[in-house]
């Protein structure tokens, strides 16, 4: 490898700081985003999204983790001709799914969104997700090549530039075509993507083949039978995964304002209700996680090359330094959320409701974080299938609380968030087990539950009490925020070098 290639740690690093500004310039867009639109609107999008995943499930998102996992061993083993096959065989592999299917959303547009999503409203913005899974997949598949390679900085800038183009251009015809019917409302927010797509596609396209005309592809290569065999050994149970859990995903979207009617809501409030929950309640929860993709993204590559290499004690200290990494983020920003969350979602969203399920949900968001980073190294050690029947599971429980406890008088949107709990419970249990078996990792709960657990709960209930003092003092809300944030901050890492963890020493970026 390259000298360039930055090692797992300064890779996180670098991906943290720039994904911070890509996570923070995200959450300002979609504050702004539902203040210019409103929670219906929010609502009527969310509705879209779920559409747009199960698309790059079926087309690309098996692709593009090929992509990433046969580069990283490729060129583990000297083969930049396999790699290069690898992108190429991959690309042409998702534009041949995305032409039927995409024909097929665009001619059954109509009843896709009356019989399917249940609004019609929705029609406009499923036309135009066509054109925009074209250029993501071209997008990912290239991205993932640089991730791959141990190549972050190119696709990382480029990924916070594509973030600050999708802001410019969405609220810029949102402004300018402005007051508009829902349905068209919707289709400028998915031409707006469409736009910044455009940019980050060709921009890492051009990046690509300039780096592959620096050096001279050398390496055997594969036979196309080879090629193909490997690639679809990855991609099926990894597109298997993506698509049976976007599909729960699209179920769950588009069965709770349906549930909520038949609990006696009106059909306008139970979309905006959507809308607060999915479009601004878990994005706000979801901006302190920010370090969790480029941690999967380094970790995933990382994890192929040494299994490649048949080095299990490598993937073992890699894994653990993950989970210790996620334990001491996660923990204490999911707790301070639970605090600060109802006075920062009034602040921005100007929306009642948006912190009212915070605490349940900011404990779901916490887990989902250990879930993923043991879905990467499961997926890293070629156990795709295993992850596959893992988030099926926690789809499916998720669709039963949906289904049962969401219509009931009284309950609402309480059975969506309580599903969303003991799913993800259910799913990190189970995939801890999984990789304990498969690469022999000796579980430390002091280390990634006890410590930074008992940490954090200490400075948020201090934090809580902090915050009720000087909102009673007349302190404007977010300042009041600030003010509790860095004292919980403070007590926090305090209360952690007590019981003997060195917070620099799991972080640290040099070295292995």
């Amino acid at each position: 490898m390259s000298e360039r290639v930055l090692s797992a740690g300064q890779g996180a690093l670098l991906l943290t700081g720039l994904g911070a500004a890509s996570q923070v310039l995200s959450f300002l867009y979609r504050v702004a985003l539902s203040r210019l639109v409103g929670a219906e609107v929010m609502g009527l999008y969310q509705l879209v999204m779920p559409v747009q995943a199960v698309m790059m499930s079926l087309t690309a998102v098996g692709f593009t983790s090929a992509v990433s996992n046969l580069t990283s061993q490729h060129l583990a083993l000297g083969n930049r001709l396999g790699a290069a096959q690898t992108l190429r065989i991959c690309q042409g592999l998702f534009f041949l799914l995305l032409l039927p299917i995409g024909a097929v959303v665009i001619l059954a547009s109509d009843a896709i969104s009356t019989g399917i999503l249940g609004d019609a409203r929705t029609q406009l913005g499923l036309i135009l997700l066509v054109p925009c899974i074209a250029l993501m997949g071209v997008e990912n598949c290239h991205k993932q090549f640089f991730y791959g390679a141990g190549l972050v900085r190119a696709p990382a800038v480029v990924e916070l530039l594509e973030q600050l183009v999708r802001t410019v251009a969405v609220l810029g015809l949102l402004l300018v075509f402005l007051p508009q019917y829902p349905e068209r409302v919707v289709g400028l927010i998915v031409g707006g993507m469409v736009v910044c797509e455009v940019f980050s596609a060709s921009t890492l396209v051009l990046l690509y083949r300039r780096h592959m005309a620096r050096t001279p592809l050398s390496g055997p290569g594969e036979s196309v039978p080879v090629r193909c065999r490997r690639v679809f050994a990855i991609a099926l149970p990894v597109g298997m995964n993506a698509l049976l859990g976007n599909l729960m995903g699209a179920a769950n979207s588009t069965l709770i304002p349906r549930k909520l009617v038949e609990g006696g809501m009106a059909r306008e409030a139970a979309v905006s209700q959507l809308g607060v929950v999915c479009g601004m309640t878990l994005p706000m929860l979801a901006l302190p996680t920010v370090f969790l993709g480029a941690l999967n993204l380094v970790l995933m590559p990382r994890l192929a090359r040494a299994a490649a290499l048949g080095r299990p004690a490598e993937v073992r200290r890699l894994t653990g330094r993950a989970i210790s990494a996620v334990a001491v983020l996660a923990l204490p920003s999911m707790a301070w959320m639970a605090v600060l969350g109802p006075d920062l979602g009034q602040t921005m969203f100007h929306q009642e409701g948006v912190g009212e399920y915070r605490i349940p949900l900011a404990a779901m968001m916490a887990m989902s974080c250990f879930c993923s980073v043991l879905a990467s190294t499961l997926n890293g050690v070629g156990r795709q299938r295993e992850v596959a029947a893992v988030s099926l599971l926690g789809g499916g429980t998720q669709l039963v609380f949906t289904l049962l406890l969401v219509p009931l008088p009284g309950v609402g949107m309480g059975g969506y968030v309580a599903g969303a709990v003991v799913s993800t419970a259910l799913e990190t249990g189970l995939c801890l087990a999984l990789v304990a078996r498969h690469t022999g990792l000796r579980l430390q709960f002091f280390q990634w539950l006890t410590a930074p657990g008992l940490a954090a709960l200490l400075s948020a209930l201090t934090a809580n009490l902090l915050l009720r003092n000087l909102k009673e003092r007349g302190l404007p809300p977010l300042a009041a925020c600030a003010a509790v944030l860095l004292f919980a901050l403070v007590l926090y890492l305090t209360a952690l070098a007590a019981q003997g963890v060195r917070l620099g020493q799991i972080l640290r970026v040099k070295g292995k």
